[in-house]
């Protein structure tokens, strides 16, 4: 018998429900890291607080400055 002929009848079999008794965890894992109800970010003190916004502001000033040498470099060059 051709393989291909079972084929369609494999692809649009649907799935038993009986495989369905598997719950979410990562809720109960989620709550060992925020016990406190804190970001993360925020949760080692003042020191990650400095950090995190330090990091931000070196990143939104990286991509403003590779910005705006992407538009310098599509300027057309003036001839002298």
């Amino acid at each position: 018998m051709n393989p291909f002929v079972r084929l369609p009848a494999l692809l649009g079999r649907t799935f038993s429900t009986s495989s369905r008794h598997l719950r979410n965890k990562v809720p109960e894992a989620q709550k060992l890291f925020q016990d406190n109800g804190l970001p993360v970010h925020i949760k080692g003190g003042a020191g990650d607080v400095i950090l995190y916004r330090a990091t931000m502001t070196l990143t939104i000033a990286g991509c403003c400055y590779s910005m705006y040498w992407l538009l310098v470099a599509s300027m057309p060059h003036k001839k002298a």
